[in-house]
């Protein structure tokens, strides 16, 4: 019986633009991915301080400042649980869920990722303030990508 759920699960996920599905069914875990990245997602995060730090080299004053700011802001990452599409509200015509500066319970919708035609709301797993919002709107994010940076002393 598993095995048939597994081979739909790889069917759907050949004919999809999706490149990874991780899920428990019948105390089992799959995870089946359709390639693997290029680059680890941990290193994203260090080629765009390389870049930052190029930019505020070259002498360009502006970006020199907020350099020391990206990297002092304290707090736990969310991280993405899933592949998909990160959107900050539920249609393009209402409010962000959150911004810079909210603060949050528990629970509190953080946004959406959309994986295969189906809205996921990401909630806040505990309360804070929100400290930095780490991708753009209607951005690609990966498994395990950070999305927010949430204080919880905040």
């Amino acid at each position: 019986m598993w095995q048939d759920k597994l081979k739909e699960i790889i069917y759907i996920l050949e004919q999809s633009d999706v490149n990874e599905i991780d899920m428990t069914f019948l105390g089992r875990r799959f995870r089946v991915v359709k390639s693997i990245p290029a680059a680890p997602v941990q290193d994203r995060p260090a080629a765009s301080t390389a870049l930052t730090d190029t930019i505020a080299s070259s002498g360009n004053e502006d970006t020199a400042l907020n350099t020391p700011k990206e990297e002092t802001v304290s707090g736990n990452e969310v991280l993405s649980p899933m592949p998909g599409t990160f959107y900050r509200a539920p249609s393009p015509e209402d409010d962000l869920f959150v911004q810079v500066g909210d603060s949050v319970k528990a629970g509190d919708t953080l946004c959406i990722i959309e994986a295969m035609k189906i809205m996921n709301e990401i909630e806040a797993e505990e309360s804070g303030v929100v400290r930095k919002i780490l991708v753009e709107n209607a951005q690609p994010v990966e498994y395990n990508q950070p999305l927010f940076i949430v204080d919880p002393n905040g």
